[in-house]
């Protein structure tokens, strides 16, 4: 049994993020569950693990992690997965691109949030999630216009804004919202959905 263990739950884009991200890198692991849902991140066993209540936590090398950008770096620097180029400005670019998804659009599609937002329900939350993401992965479509597609977001090597792409492609799908327009970022996910460190990785393995 692998002594590395992600506290996960299948459909949390953070998680899922962290998933490709040890499947590129090879490591062994061990999913202990924490389902959302049932509020069973909020229960005292896991607020020991994260006093924030959220997945993913990794433990790994004897250490624990949470947030999954933070888990993200510590995965690149020590097992090479060369994430992020080293040149200055390129990496400040391709940081920017990641961080338009995972900084600014995950945080506020995030379950808790529309749930409170609309009390939970319907048709105001799934308005909520459309309202956000159609926009913004039209804005995401435009930036990857200063990056060559080959397959990947930058490039021909997979980087830290295809990991955290196709989290938020599963649900735009799994909200209906319409990015069939975005040519850019629809040949990306056609080449990510090939490689088996994101099919491995996916919600509905």
């Amino acid at each position: 049994m692998s002594n590395v263990v992600l506290w996960d739950y299948p459909k949390s884009s953070a998680s899922y993020r962290v998933r490709i991200a040890l499947n590129l890198a090879g490591i062994d692991y061990r999913i202990e569950t924490v389902d959302l849902l049932a509020k069973a991140n909020l229960s005292a066993d896991h607020l020991d693990r994260n006093p924030q209540g959220f997945v993913p936590v990794l433990d790994i090398d004897g250490n624990r992690f949470t947030q999954s950008l933070a888990i993200l770096d510590y995965l690149d620097e020590t097992r090479g997965l060369g994430l992020l180029p080293a040149d200055p400005a390129q990496r400040a670019r391709q940081t920017a691109l990641a961080h338009a998804i995972a900084v600014d659009l995950h945080p506020v599609c995030n379950l808790s949030v529309a749930g409170y937002a609309t009390n939970g329900e319907e048709p105001a939350r799934t308005q909520w999630m459309r309202h956000f993401i159609t926009p913004r992965m039209a804005a995401f479509e435009q930036m990857l216009g200063e990056f060559t597609q080959a397959p990947y977001c930058c490039g021909d090597t997979l980087g830290l804004a295809d990991i955290v792409l196709m989290p938020q492609i599963y649900n735009a799908i799994r909200w209906g919202a319409d990015f069939a327009a975005c040519k850019r970022i629809n040949t990306v996910a056609d080449a990510c959905s090939k490689h088996p460190a994101f099919t491995n990785a996916h919600p509905d393995r």
